[in-house]
């Protein structure tokens, strides 16, 4: 039988590619796993994590959900110990499901962030499993605009950068959005596909779903920061 893989899933763009490319590739991506915190995060993608299970269903894919609590990162005196300590619960999750069956290895999205790749590739060492990182190293405008080829669906649910104000709330990424983001990240340093926390989105419709998730969505501005409250979202 032929191992399987797990693909860390939050819903957003960038886990949410990676996923595609490792069924583009032909692995045998079983399961998605999403570790769900209460308060940020050092390590996950923290907004509308609870959307992941609508998403999932749209794949056809068994979601696995991992719920490790505040996780503190508010307080982290060390960034270190607070990245290593967060990825402990995700670790016993994949150690678990090593017991289930033959796990080969995960996929994860990450774009630049050696804090997080760094630890996730030390991770799966210890499990003795793959990583398969296929926006690693990558550049970002062109990570985009294959997305957007593809036919990726992806709504802006957060922002939090200088340039970026409420009217990006619940825009869809899309070729005029980036080339406006190229010229924010020429001019403040913003991150064209948002990998420093500048915005954060969730992948409505794709290549990889069925459905598209629809959504009912109100904004909430705080002076230089903002995000969606989803007030409903359902599979169209």
């Amino acid at each position: 039988m032929t191992a399987e893989w797990v693909s860390l899933f939050s819903g957003g763009k960038d886990s949410s590619w990676a996923l595609y490319r490792a069924l583009e590739e032909g692995l045998n991506v079983t399961r998605l796993l999403t570790v769900h915190p209460s308060d940020d995060s050092y390590m996950y993608h923290v907004p509308a994590t609870d959307l992941a299970a609508l998403a999932a269903e749209s794949t056809g894919i068994e979601l696995v959900e991992v719920h490790p609590g505040d996780l503190e990162a508010t307080d982290a005196a060390d960034s270190g110990a607070q990245g290593d300590a967060e990825l402990e619960p995700l670790e016993a999750a994949l150690s678990e499901l090593q017991t289930e069956f033959d796990l080969a290895g995960v996929t994860a999205g990450a774009i630049e962030s050696e804090f997080q790749t760094d630890r996730i590739q030390a991770m799966c060492d210890r499990l003795g499993i793959d990583l398969f990182a296929p926006l690693w190293q990558e550049d970002p405008r062109e990570l985009g605009d294959a997305m957007l080829a593809a036919g990726f669906e992806i709504t802006i649910i957060q922002v939090a950068a200088h340039g970026l104000d409420e009217s990006w709330l619940g825009r869809t990424l899309d070729a005029d959005a980036l080339d406006e983001l190229e010229t924010l990240n020429e001019r403040y340093g913003v991150h064209i596909l948002g990998e420093g926390g500048e915005f954060e989105t969730l992948v409505t419709d794709g290549p990889h779903m069925d459905r598209p998730i629809e959504l009912e969505y109100e904004t909430e501005w705080e002076g230089t920061h903002g995000r969606l409250r989803i007030t409903d979202a359902s599979l169209g």
